[in-house]
């Protein structure tokens, strides 16, 4: 099969579904106001809560969800075939994603900007809460700690990204001035920071930068990860627009220009697509696809992490109401965009069936290196682009994107600290609260050696946990829903299909766990089922009793949540 109707049918179905879906969720079932007073406006204070564009919102929101996870989700999953990621990509991102990242907005936005933790407090109850910010904290823990292990990994074997990756912290602090100092147009500033950051790349394709062993007395792994870390804490404490804002807003746009890229190459070359629809001669050892499938691929179909930063930072930093629907639904088309662009990559990517499966010997054998290696074929093939150049450039793309996601989680987790702090009864600083949140993931990451081994220990139950987040999250918006006498099944078919798959999985890795005698593991992924269960059951209670309960009016809203939070 020619790749370039996979390419054309993948469009039309997002695109099809912003266009479609969205607006029915914004009128009917959200009824988005662009006169309710956002976060961003009543509890301005130039740090965190800032009015923000909502094109530059955008690409601070899909930056920071997409990270690296769109791409090796679906790199790793076509080994059961291009088919069922080319379905759950889609249908995924339509139906599942795209409602759970404009609900998780709309409820933040709604109850000033509270995290989605905080959120179950008042909708499901106190020792949901608690539980729930045990689930939040495990998660970012894992977000945290493994990609400064996956970014250290690239920037080791692709040294020529090295530039670029931390030139465009400069870029992106002169943009933030540019926008929000000097008032320069947006378009204008767009072209400058594109510009300059493809300049970049070219740089640093012709002056790769390989570091000496040792580095200050320590291997290149371990400087990269502490010079990471130092990064991602300072950016954590600054305003939004200095650094995170404007550094997300031009990697999302010079992701679009990526995929632009690589879907023209497509369009000129129409590879033919080498792996088979589905795989009947998987490696010996791969899981099966049910229900794997569904948590291989999260970001790129639905994620638990987007709401964290949906009510994390992306709903103080929301104009009017009404955006929610352009950032919270279109960044989630952003990043189906980005993972169907995995999916062509590493199935297209491949001359022959045999050189493919010599990639794909095993499962977890895809990934970030498939997707660099096929792509880098497409984009030679379609564009004429040099095979470095090409490298160069989609790995930038993937150490960008996670090195968003990475700081964003460093503040997320700050966040959720702070939030614990207030449960306790303590006031916890923003400094404190980093410096917490620092040590905690530096202890993991290093657990298991100086080359950052720690970080990637976790990692395996990152997709069910993160999945089964997911499907909390939608368990706060249906009670939302419900108590406002709306549809709420858009959010409950979603929630009920997330959770029967990933509370499946995690049954599964346990005895994965158990047969590999991971104690510590096997340990955690029982106390985030456990948790699950009975955030679950809450849930199901608030439901009904919501639906006994007379219908919250939208006035409701403007009380203080905060109060309200703290009393439940």
């Amino acid at each position: 099969m020619t790749s370039l109707w996979l390419l054309l049918i993948g469009l039309a179905m997002l695109l099809g579904g912003y266009l479609l879906y969205s607006k029915f969720l914004a009128q009917r079932i959200y009824q988005l106001d662009a006169g309710f007073p956002t976060p961003a406006h009543e509890l301005g204070d130039g740090v965190d809560f800032v009015p923000t564009n909502k094109f530059v919102l955008w690409g601070h929101h899909f930056t920071s969800v997409a990270g690296a996870a769109p791409i090796v989700g679906p790199a790793v999953a076509v080994i059961w075939g291009w088919l069922p990621a080319f379905l759950w990509v889609t249908l995924g991102t339509v139906f599942f994603a795209g409602m759970h990242d404009l609900g998780s907005l709309w409820a933040s936005a709604r109850n000033r900007g509270r995290s989605m933790g905080m959120l179950s407090g008042r909708y499901i109850g106190a020792r949901g809460r608690n539980l729930f910010l045990v689930v939040i904290f495990l998660l970012l823990l894992m977000v945290v700690a493994a990609f400064a292990v996956v970014i250290t990994n690239l920037l080791i074997s692709t040294p020529s990204s090295v530039i670029p990756a931390w030139g465009a912290i400069a870029v992106a602090v002169v943009v933030g001035q540019m926008i929000y100092r000097w008032r320069i147009n947006l378009l204008a500033t767009t072209v400058i920071g594109v510009t300059a950051l493809y300049s970049l790349i070219l740089v640093g394709d012709r002056y790769p930068i390989e570091l000496s062993d040792p580095v200050l007395g320590m291997s290149p792994a371990t400087f990269w990860i502490l010079a990471l870390f130092l990064y991602a804490g300072i950016a954590s404490l600054l305003p939004v627009w200095v650094l995170l804002q404007p550094r997300d807003y031009i990697n999302g746009v010079q992701l679009f220009i990526g995929l632009g890229l690589l879907y023209g190459a497509v369009l000129l070359s129409t590879p033919d697509i080498v792996a088979p629809a589905i795989n009947r001669s998987v490696p010996e050892g791969t899981p099966n696809l049910v229900p794997l499938l569904f948590v291989t691929i999260a970001c790129g179909a639905i994620s638990g992490f987007h709401g964290m930063v949906s009510s994390g930072t992306s709903s103080k930093q929301l104009d009017k109401e009404t955006d929610a629907r352009f950032v919270g639904y279109f960044g989630a088309v952003g990043e189906g965009l980005l993972a169907l662009g995995a999916i062509l990559a590493t199935t297209a990517g491949y001359a022959t069936l045999a050189e493919w499966e010599a990639v794909y010997t095993a499962f977890n054998q895809g990934g970030v290196t498939a997707f660099v290696q096929g792509g880098g074929s497409i984009l030679n093939a379609g564009l004429g682009i040099s095979t470095s150049l090409s490298a160069t450039i989609l790995a930038t793309m993937a150490v960008l994107f996670a090195a968003t996601t990475m700081d964003t989680g460093v503040r997320l987790q700050r966040f959720v600290v702070q939030e614990a702090g207030e449960v306790l009864g303590m006031r916890i600083g923003k400094l404190a609260a980093t410096g917490i949140v620092l040590v905690v993931a530096l202890g993991l990451t290093f657990s298991a050696g100086a080359g950052g081994e720690g970080g990637m220990r976790i990692w395996p139950l990152f997709g069910t946990t993160n999945q089964l987040l997911a499907s909390l999250t939608l368990s706060i918006v249906a009670v939302m829903l419900i108590r406002k006498r709306r549809n709420p099944w858009p959010a409950l078919v979603p929630l009920a299909f997330v959770l029967v798959m990933s509370f499946y999985a995690a049954i599964v890795q346990l005895g994965t766990l158990r047969d590999d005698s991971d104690w510590l593991l096997l340990g955690i992924d029982v106390v985030i089922m456990l948790a699950t269960v009975w955030v679950s059951v809450e849930a199901v209670l608030a439901m009904l009793d919501a639906r006994r309960s007379p219908a919250e009016p939208d006035d409701a809203d403007r009380t203080d949540a905060v109060d309200a939070i703290r009393g439940a």
